[in-house]
């Protein structure tokens, strides 16, 4: 990298940062989740288990909508987990890593 391309302190503040408000516009507040298990079982620990870390994020109740379905090798679920804000969403998916 050439040092006319490196960030520095001398440059201009929007050289190397980015606005929030491209990022997060609050357009994007659903977090969505889908995966086959081998059993229904595993598949309904799983959506606890992502409900609970939902409501630990959640500063207005989130709308938690879910779907089981029996497929080929096992069971899916399909969840979508709507928060009051992108900036819940964001970290909800950042904990699920």
């Amino acid at each position: 990298m050439s040092d006319s391309l490196k960030c520095n302190a001398q440059e201009t503040a929007a050289c190397c940062c980015v606005d929030v408000g491209t990022v997060m516009d609050n357009t994007d507040c659903t977090a969505s989740y889908q995966n086959v298990f081998v059993n229904r079982d595993e598949a309904e620990q799983m959506l606890k288990m992502l409900t609970e870390k939902a409501r630990a994020v959640e500063s207005e109740p989130c709308l938690i909508e879910s779907r089981l379905e029996d497929v080929t090798g096992g069971v899916q679920l399909t969840t979508d987990f709507t928060f009051s804000c992108q900036a819940e969403t964001m970290i909800f998916q950042l904990g699920l890593r």
